[in-house]
């Protein structure tokens, strides 16, 4: 709410999604952001906010994109994930007692979604027992050539969280974490 009230959207009306599904934002469109350092602080803001709204990771990430020159409609989508929030303040990661500790991992890619670079967006969660524990959206660091390897790319990534965390929960004495059963 303090967010809301900080950039002056306590009146504007609510939304049901973090991002205008009809919108592609480009780097080179539209006007420049006459206040880039209002753009940045929103959308640092915005990432920091992330930590607990898992929701909102997607949008940030795509946002963080246009930090170099940030232009009105960049500035708009910013605008559109906090009516986004309005509508959902009190949203966020539940911690459940629940007395297995069981990890669970999902993941995806989308192929080819930036339109400048044609690389894909790599987005995965990982539960321990009913709990949400990690998640990530981010672009990957090469160009995929087909979805089918944007999607392993995905899975490697999920992979590797997935190791570590269980080397850390096995540090911490958390045992018969391995194997991690597969979901289909």
């Amino acid at each position: 709410m303090e967010l809301l009230k900080e950039f002056h959207c306590t009146e504007v009306s609510e939304v049901i999604t973090p991002l205008d599904l009809y919108i592609r934002l480009q780097a080179c469109e539209g006007y420049l952001y006459l206040d880039p350092t209002n753009y940045r602080k929103l959308v640092g803001k915005l990432n920091f906010l992330t930590h607990t709204r898992p929701d909102i990771a997607f949008s940030v990430q795509h946002l963080n994109q246009f930090m170099q020159s940030p232009r009105i409609p960049h500035y708009q989508a910013a605008i559109h994930v906090l009516r986004y929030l309005k509508s959902q303040p009190t949203l966020g990661v539940l911690l459940h007692r629940d007395p297995s500790l069981s990890l669970l991992a999902y993941c995806d890619a989308d192929w080819a979604t930036c339109s400048q670079t044609k690389k894909s967006v790599t987005g995965y969660v990982i539960f321990l027992g009913q709990s949400l524990i990690f998640w990530k959206s981010k672009k990957q660091h090469t160009v995929s050539l087909s979805s089918a390897e944007a999607e392993y790319r995905s899975m490697r990534r999920t992979v590797a969280e997935l190791a570590w965390l269980s080397r850390l929960l096995h540090e911490l004495i958390v045992d018969d974490l391995t194997p991690i059963p597969p979901q289909v």
